[in-house]
């Protein structure tokens, strides 16, 4: 999620439980607001009627909706402990450590993305099916006879090409776990 420059938008609620965007003129929805959020746009949603802030409890529906969909993220045991802590001596601690947490979470997502790159599975799976396409048409990795094969790199064969990049990945997760 990236964080957008564009004013925050107001989104208005109606008693008919609609939700309009006062920066398209134009009513949403929930999946609306949550392609907002995905998109890194700042909005806050305002009871028509009483001017009164209601984001949170828009946001607490959208996360609602998700879970029913079966796009589970929060654990059973998490919403237990979650709804525990209402009422709780502390309950006020509790928003600060998870945007926290949550903060520390996206930033360690970042160093990953870095490190290895969005596309790190997809490098992967390609290079996988590039040597089962080789070896299917009799082009083992190594073997230099085969209509097709690939040459080594650097006199070595691909496989070891293979566990070098693969070696150089741990290195770079170790260094990230320090």
């Amino acid at each position: 999620m990236t964080k957008s420059t564009a004013p925050k938008v107001t989104i208005k609620k109606y008693a008919n439980r609609r939700l309009y965007d006062t920066e398209s003129s134009a009513y949403v929805t929930l999946d609306r607001l949550a392609q907002m959020i995905r998109d890194g746009r700042d909005f806050e949603v305002l009871d028509a009627r009483t001017g009164e802030d209601i984001t949170r409890q828009v946001l607490t529906q959208i996360i609602v909706e998700e879970e029913a969909r079966g796009s589970t993220m929060l654990p059973v045991n998490f919403l237990r402990q979650l709804i525990g802590m209402y009422g709780n001596s502390m309950q006020s601690m509790v928003p600060q450590y998870l945007e926290t947490a949550m903060a520390s979470f996206e930033k360690n997502n970042a160093a990953f993305r870095d490190a290895f790159g969005t596309n790190l599975f997809q490098d992967l799976a390609r290079r996988n099916m590039e040597l089962f396409e080789q070896f299917t048409r009799g082009a083992a990795p190594g073997r230099k006879d085969a209509p097709g094969a690939a040459k080594p790199a650097s006199g070595g064969s691909e496989v070891d090409a293979l566990r070098a990049e693969l070696d150089a990945l741990k290195a770079k997760v170790d260094r990230l776990g320090q």
